[in-house]
């Protein structure tokens, strides 16, 4: 199987592609061991402390998916910076449809 990639778009405007990735890693999981700005993973990726906030570029979307009912529980933490595009990156396993996607980084809390 190919190697996947993804980029996250920090804060800072300073774009962060990460190469050669196997499906199955969290996206929060990446961001972290890949020192992303912005990733914390706070909770380790149970869904429960939203510091892998992340806006799904509109054309991923789709690809990406929604958000379920645990994981909008959550997003609903970060309140002031929630947008319709808003994921926790925790609960976004790697796949080989999501080869080349872009996320931006959201504000902190």
């Amino acid at each position: 199987m190919a190697a996947l990639k993804v980029t996250f778009v920090q804060q800072d405007g300073v774009e962060k592609t990460i190469e050669g990735l196997e499906p199955g890693q969290s996206l929060m999981e990446v961001g972290r061991n890949n020192g992303v700005d912005g990733i914390l993973g706070d909770c380790g990726g149970s869904c429960a402390c939203a510091t892998c906030h992340v806006y799904i570029e509109p054309e991923w979307q789709a690809a990406v998916g929604a958000p379920d009912e645990v994981e909008t529980a959550t997003l609903d933490m970060a309140g002031d910076v929630l947008k319709p595009n808003s994921r926790l990156c925790c609960q976004i396993a790697l796949r080989p449809e999501l080869d080349g996607l872009r996320m931006r980084v959201a504000p902190g809390m």
